[in-house]
């Protein structure tokens, strides 16, 4: 099993940045949808229709996000956190998924930047540009 750490920096406030990543509405906006989510600790979820689901293992609010991950076919689940941060004007969002199967290491390390991060660090500065 493998680890990925990633780092983005996003133009736009840690509360918007949160709401991406815990919000049915605004995840189906950047891509990641359909959608089911609450921001609660043992709270079921589920991403892109099911392709990605899991459950919350750990909810504070503007500030981490702890997942047990599953992909279909996957016995046990990878641990996704996501942490958040100000950072001057932007904020500073740190990825961290434990436990990737080490065939799947590649894809899912690009599939944070194609379709996950990426798109949702695109869809927030975009949607800031235009306020």
């Amino acid at each position: 099993m493998k680890q990925i750490k990633q780092k983005y920096a996003i133009k736009s406030p840690v509360e918007i940045v949160w709401q991406a990543l815990v919000n049915p509405e605004v995840i189906e906006k950047w891509g990641g949808g359909p959608a089911k989510m609450r921001a609660k600790a043992g709270e079921k979820f589920s991403l892109w229709g099911g392709d990605i689901y899991g459950k919350n293992t750990r909810v504070l609010e503007g500030k981490e996000l702890d997942q047990d991950w599953y992909q279909k076919g996957w016995k046990k689940p990878s641990k996704v956190v996501f942490k958040l941060s100000k950072k001057g004007n932007h904020t500073e969002l740190l990825l961290t998924h434990k436990n990737v199967p080490d065939q799947d290491l590649v894809d899912i390390a690009e599939g944070w930047k194609e379709y996950y991060l990426g798109p949702l660090k695109e869809y927030l500065e975009d949607t800031s540009a235009a306020r």
